[in-house]
């Protein structure tokens, strides 16, 4: 039973996370995106900081809008995914990076604004 309720639990977090435009990092997917020239958002996030939960919402509610709903943004956990931070050269979670036909355009750290964030989006287009 225990069991069954974790992978529920897991199954919902998944879904959640598909439904609000955001998907887990991995490498393989963020190469298929970039290899497609897709605009792509990714977010260097960790659980316990403040300032990515107040990112969060905004970011999703962003994504969902148009003309944003078309960039795929990529969640990295700080803590989980090291070598990831380390090669995208980030020193601080709440790191946002964008990409435009495979080509980072802009990125920007601890920013809490609504505003700033979709500026950020916009270099993606």
């Amino acid at each position: 039973m225990l069991k069954f309720i974790r992978a529920t639990c897991l199954f919902l977090i998944f879904i959640t996370t598909a439904i609000a435009g955001e998907s887990a990092y991995t490498q393989s997917a963020f190469d298929q995106l970039q290899k497609q020239g897709q605009p792509i958002l990714v977010f260097v996030y960790a659980g316990w900081c403040p300032t990515c939960r107040t990112q969060d919402p905004m970011i999703s509610k962003l994504l969902k809008q148009p003309p944003y709903e078309n960039i795929t943004g990529l969640r990295v956990d700080f803590d989980q995914q090291k070598p990831v931070v380390k090669a995208f050269k980030v020193s601080m979670q709440s790191t946002l990076i964008v990409f435009k036909a495979g080509k980072e355009v802009g990125r920007s750290t601890g920013d809490t604004s609504e505003a700033g964030i979709e500026a950020l989006l916009k270099k993606a287009l």
